[in-house]
């Protein structure tokens, strides 16, 4: 978990009011017996879990692909290659939608717009070097040409649910 106090405050607000914009019927599956907390979802949400990642075409067609996604700091982090067609996608088209799902036991939705953490022109996002640093760690420091092949991207939320059938089994359970 590294999320600050202040990260789970807003994740927390996030999800609440979320999940009270949300039709009648999402919220009578997704209820206080089938959801997580901020703080429980940064506990779940360690390492690297994989996304299905939407995307819009200039024709408004939606694109589906899957992406490596990293939790961090109560947002969801991926990358993608630079010549991509979801990184041509996401420079004219910010807006995103994204699902974690662990079978029936884990669902994560997030909708919001994507910010370009490494940009081939222009100053790189203050927190770049720690996330990179977080990055090579995990995928190994020589994986990429970290400057010229990949592009990574922090979704930021406009809305966020989760949905687990079983939340003390969830919560308990190995973290892998």
């Amino acid at each position: 978990m590294r999320e600050t106090p202040e990260e789970l405050k807003e994740l927390q607000a996030l999800l609440d009011a979320s999940l009270s914009r949300s039709t009648s019927h999402l919220r009578s599956i997704i209820n206080g017996e089938h959801t997580l907390t901020a703080e429980q979802l940064t506990q779940v949400l360690t390492g690297m879990r994989t996304l299905a990642l939407s995307t819009v075409t200039a024709k408004g067609e939606p694109r589906i692909s899957g992406v490596d996604g990293h939790f961090l700091h109560g947002k969801w982090h991926f990358g993608t290659a630079r010549d991509a067609a979801k990184a041509r996608h996401l420079a004219a088209r910010p807006a995103v939608s994204a699902a974690h799902l662990r079978g029936e036991e884990l669902g994560v939705f997030t909708h919001g717009t994507v910010e370009i953490l490494n940009p081939r022109d222009g100053e790189p996002a203050a927190d770049w070097p720690d996330l990179l640093a977080y990055l090579k760690d995990f995928y190994n420091d020589d994986a990429f040409d970290w400057d010229n092949e990949v592009v990574y991207y922090r979704l930021h939320p406009h809305w966020m649910t989760v949905y687990t059938s079983d939340v003390a089994k969830l919560t308990a359970a190995p973290r892998s």
